[in-house]
């Protein structure tokens, strides 16, 4: 999409997507929290499965159910937070700057 700058009229416009760097930035690592807080039940969940495998196959599950539930929490918050961020981005801070004299501006306003 062009968007022109309101000032200057120039078409060296970029996005500086603020909200949305803070906002995965902050997600991924409440949901990364998150996750560690639940790679207790993860490792729950590994060493039952893991039973079947007999000592060995318990510590394997064990830790794998803690690594991929920090993970999952991880990835899933770094994407929800990013969502939110890209829509303050949209609605409320100005997130486009002209290159040629710098102005900050927003289209949806």
């Amino acid at each position: 999409m062009y968007t022109p700058c309101p000032s200057c009229n120039s078409g060296r416009v970029v996005t500086k997507n603020i909200g949305k760097q803070t906002g995965g930035l902050i997600g991924a690592a409440g949901g990364a929290a998150s996750g560690a807080a639940g790679a207790l039940s993860g490792a729950e969940a590994g060493a039952v499965l893991g039973v079947v495998g007999g000592p060995v196959g318990i510590a394997i599950g064990s830790i794998a159910g803690a690594i991929l539930g920090g993970l999952f929490g991880g990835v899933a918050g770094g994407i929800a937070g990013a969502t939110l961020g890209e829509q303050i981005d949209d609605k409320v801070l100005d997130n486009y700057q002209c290159l040629a004299c710098g102005y900050s501006f927003s289209v949806n306003r």
